[in-house]
């Protein structure tokens, strides 16, 4: 017999029995409620969950209207021209095979191709113990995407390489995202770096497949010179020249872009760090032979961002047989080309200075970053993973799983009061769903690394970094055809963790707005 519930008096046992009971029942119908509460919120997902979002958009991190914009300028890869994944592809294997013949790699890395689908841009690469990793805003490795060669690590050996999940500042990488002056970190930013940071991880995975001892450092210097190699050398350039059809997609509503500026009387100029044979082929086959007739200036082998900083190097005039004249330029003429120079003399020629420019590019740090600091150009980033990611976001599912995630969550947190052991139970069966909804959304996106722009909850460090230095982004140029040179961008209002989330800009955005018939160019990163 349990003695708590004994007494000499029946009527005493009888009351406590009652109240026992009373107790019991009220956790069990505390318990109802709570899951009545759940499947109410999860029935009104449906009529809630019905705000799509156009992929030709622009979005704005910055208010800015083309009113006052009265010059263009424009990077050349992944901007004004679009490549086919043929391109990774030939990239990768070139510099495979540089590894092999001339770093006296194995020859089974053969065995290895490209992987279009492995790598999302934006990761970091711990130089130093050879994994590749995706880092949010606030410096903390998203668990579950960090990879050794072609395998995950588990977390509690990330957590004890690590003492944590944080990554300190002194290792990250530098301002531009390299791994320089005790920076163990590499930021991958570009595009043409997805090609590397699979051959980084076929070639680590090799090694630990063989039992093979090697010195990570200097098996990812090999493999940065290999890369650098197929383009210093120009292999890649004279590939794509012989085939450009395979490898350039055709950019009709680029021309349409240029002609649409160019019709209402804006300046345009193009600084590029590709050589100018290779950009004159490939504008040829975008935009006509005539193309050198729509920019005021053109500028080639740039050496971005040393462009933007370097005040040492002169502007050299190209004929177009590529000859390279000596003469000292006192003005940067129509019609002809130039090479290397520097900002500072750029806008002393030019007189272009401030938030009348507008400047468009693919890579934050080496097209953007220096722009917006320390120069007040306007910054347009183009990020052609954009689409396919807004087409994912914009499915049934998708839509469906966010918004009873935000639900679940918001559930979670007005419930965590409850101490007792009915709420606690409830709570944890909520807490493994949301873990398991949170896993499921990252791999609708890339099952490795997940979505380009966000960690489970966090912006990425690369949306964090585009947040700062782009003022607008889109897909492609082509986004432009969607709004009227007098167009005003404004950013959303996102309400701050201590103010009202109840705000009538939230409803209504500018990517609601734009018609679903609206201009596009097909890309071959779709």
């Amino acid at each position: 017999m349990n003695t708590f519930f004994y007494f000499s008096s029946p009527s005493i046992n009888l009351h406590f029995a009652v109240l026992y009971y009373i107790g019991c029942t009220i956790l069990v119908i505390y318990k109802v409620i709570c899951w009545l509460l759940y499947y109410w919120t999860l029935y009104l997902i449906p009529v809630i969950s019905n705000n799509f979002v156009n992929p030709d958009t622009i979005f704005a991190n910055n208010q800015m209207s083309l009113q006052d914009i009265e010059i263009y300028g424009f990077d050349y890869d992944y901007t004004l021209a679009f490549y086919s994944r043929h391109l990774h592809t030939l990239i990768f294997n070139i510099a495979r095979d540089i590894l092999i013949d001339e770093h006296r790699y194995p020859e089974g890395l053969k065995e290895y191709d490209y992987m279009p689908n492995f790598v999302i841009r934006g990761l970091h690469y711990d130089v130093q113990k050879a994994l590749l990793m995706k880092i949010d805003a606030f410096h903390y490795i998203q668990l579950g995407t960090v990879y050794r060669g072609l395998n995950p690590v588990p977390e509690k050996e990330v957590i004890a390489m690590y003492e944590g999940s944080h990554v300190p500042l002194e290792i990250m990488s530098d301002f531009y995202g390299k791994s320089s002056q005790g920076h163990t970190m590499k930021q991958f930013m570009d595009i043409f770096s997805l090609p590397e940071m699979t051959l980084l991880s076929c070639v680590n995975d090799y090694f630990m497949k063989h039992n093979i001892d090697y010195e990570p450092v200097h098996l990812y210097k090999d493999v940065k010179e290999a890369i650098g190699d197929v383009h210093v050398r120009g292999i890649m350039y004279r590939a794509v020249e012989a085939d450009i059809e395979k490898y350039i997609c055709y950019g009709e509503q680029t021309h349409a872009v240029l002609r649409k500026l160019s019709k209402n009387g804006k300046k345009m100029f193009l600084i590029t760090n590709s050589p100018f044979d290779f950009v004159d082929r490939g504008m040829n086959y975008i935009v006509g032979k005539d193309w050198r007739d729509l920019f005021d200036v053109v500028i080639v082998q740039a050496d971005k961002p040393g462009f933007f900083n370097d005040r040492r190097k002169p502007f050299r005039r190209v004929t177009d047989k590529g000859v390279l004249l000596w003469d000292r330029i006192h003005h940067l003429e129509k019609g002809q080309i130039y090479k290397q120079g520097n900002l500072y003399e750029f806008l002393r020629l030019t007189g272009w200075r401030g938030s009348k420019v507008l400047y468009f590019g693919d890579h934050i740090y080496s097209d953007l970053a220096d722009l917006t600091l320390k120069h007040g150009w306007r910054t347009g980033a183009i990020i052609p993973e954009l689409r396919k990611e807004i087409k994912i976001m914009n499915t049934e599912e998708y839509v469906h799983t966010m918004t009873w995630l935000q639900a679940l969550t918001a559930l979670l947190e007005q419930m965590q009061v409850h101490q007792d052991p009915a709420s606690q139970t409830v709570i944890q069966q909520w807490i493994n769903e949301r873990e398991e909804m949170r896993l499921r959304t990252k791999d609708i996106f890339n099952a490795q690394f997940g979505s380009l722009f966000r960690t489970y909850h966090n912006p990425t460090y690369f949306s964090r970094r585009l947040s700062r230095f782009a003022d607008i982004y889109m897909a492609s140029l082509s986004c432009l055809l969607n709004y009227d040179l007098q167009h005003t961008f404004y950013p959303r209002r996102t309400p701050l963790q201590h103010e009202s989330p109840i705000w009538p800009e939230q409803t209504s955005t500018g990517a609601m707005n734009i018609p679903f018939q609206s201009h596009r160019t097909t890309t071959g990163t779709e």
